[in-house]
């Protein structure tokens, strides 16, 4: 019996010493400012920017096919060549557009000769008709022959010039100023006029569309801005900085907002003369719409989520934080507008958010060293030693 008496104080006294050893640990916890970096609040004076997804789509866009019926005997143009309009891209067996022609112009030739004898007999006629030598009828006759030559002689002027336009289309160029992409019909193949295949396709890429689409809620402001003046467009091609974007100009407004969506669809137009665009790239694009003068602003990483709405750690003169409900505008860039809630130069705590609650007292780091601010887990372990 007195063995477990004994057992039972020596164990009383563990507990006891335990749990006062937690406590003064916690209390030294709670104690000690929570370390955190915070950035006073600012007024600046900020562009109002809308920002998405888009892809450059080529000015125009031509599939080059052929006009007439040939073999190809010669390929002037290779893969990736920049083209003006009008240059050569392909040549046809031009012999058949030859004869063609030769042929016209001798019925041409035969039938103006036919209509010379048809005028001479018709000027004869007339005159014995005058002196009632020959029928009314030989007239008449005489007269239409003329008239059918003339008919004849017009015919074979067409088709004459039809010869020649098809010569003309045995030189396959350019219709357009651009970038030719890969040529798929080469010298041996044989063509028929409107023939299925393409020969090669040509992309005007300078200037150049970019396409996007906003959401539509912005439809009123972007029209608004549009009758301004033009509205400019910034581009960054995936994977690069955004130091350095394209500018363009705001060119078309889709007629219709697009009820899946509940988008609208918009182009802009960029002069690309360094071609540092290309069709069918991903761009992202930043709509600028207006100015806004003298708001409130802070970093968007301390705006935190709450049961009853957004709101940011303010860390007062005494080093205590408190909880501030705020009501935040518009995103830009990597900033936060503040419309209500806060004051200019209150500092609001970015980072180290999840240790804090209202009335703790916060130790505010340089924004270089919060990286290397210890965790709870390690503060507590080193006060445990």
């Amino acid at each position: 019996m007195f063995v477990s008496r004994a057992l039972i104080l020596v164990f009383s006294v563990c507990c006891v010493w335990s749990c006062g050893g937690s406590g003064e640990k916690k209390a030294g916890r709670d104690a000690r400012p929570v370390p955190v970096v915070a950035v006073p609040a600012v007024v600046a004076t900020l562009p109002f920017v809308v920002k998405a997804v888009g892809n450059v789509e080529p000015m125009a866009t031509v599939s080059v096919k052929p006009r007439v019926d040939g073999a190809i005997t010669a390929q002037l143009v290779k893969d990736g060549a920049q083209v003006a309009k009008g240059d050569p891209l392909f040549r046809l067996d031009p012999r058949p557009f030859d004869l063609a022609i030769r042929e016209g112009q001798a019925k041409l030739a035969r039938d103006k000769a036919l209509l010379v004898k048809a005028e001479a007999d018709l000027t004869r006629y007339a005159t014995l008709k005058s002196k009632d030598v020959v029928a009314q009828e030989q007239y008449d006759q005489t007269l239409s022959q003329a008239k059918t030559l003339e008919g004849t002689i017009r015919l074979d002027e067409a088709s004459l010039d039809r010869a020649r336009l098809d010569l003309e289309y045995a030189d396959i160029r350019a219709p357009i100023a651009g970038r030719v992409g890969t040529v798929m019909l080469t010298v041996g193949n044989v063509l028929k006029a409107g023939d299925d295949r393409i020969m090669c396709v040509i992309n005007q890429i300078s200037p150049i569309f970019i396409a996007f689409s906003l959401p539509e809620r912005y439809l009123p402001a972007i029209q608004a801005k549009n009758r301004q003046g033009a509205l400019t467009v910034t581009a960054v091609p995936a994977g690069e900085d955004d130091s350095r974007p394209v500018t363009a100009n705001l060119a078309s407004i889709d007629n219709a907002v697009d009820s899946k969506t509940g988008s609208i669809r918009l182009k802009a137009i960029a002069e690309n003369a360094d071609h540092k665009l290309w069709p069918g790239q991903f761009v992202r694009v930043g709509l600028t719409l207006s100015t806004l003068a003298d708001v409130m602003v802070i970093p968007t990483q301390a705006v935190m989520d709450g049961l009853k709405g957004p709101y940011v750690y303010v860390v007062k003169k005494d080093g205590r934080v408190d909880a501030r409900q705020i009501t935040p505008g518009p995103i830009i860039d990597a900033r936060t507008v503040v419309e209500k809630g806060l004051s200019p130069g209150e500092m609001v705590v970015t980072d180290g958010q999840v240790r804090l609650a209202p009335g703790l007292k916060a130790a505010i780091k340089p924004a270089s060293e919060a990286k290397t601010a210890p965790t709870a887990e390690q503060a507590d372990a080193k006060a445990a030693q």
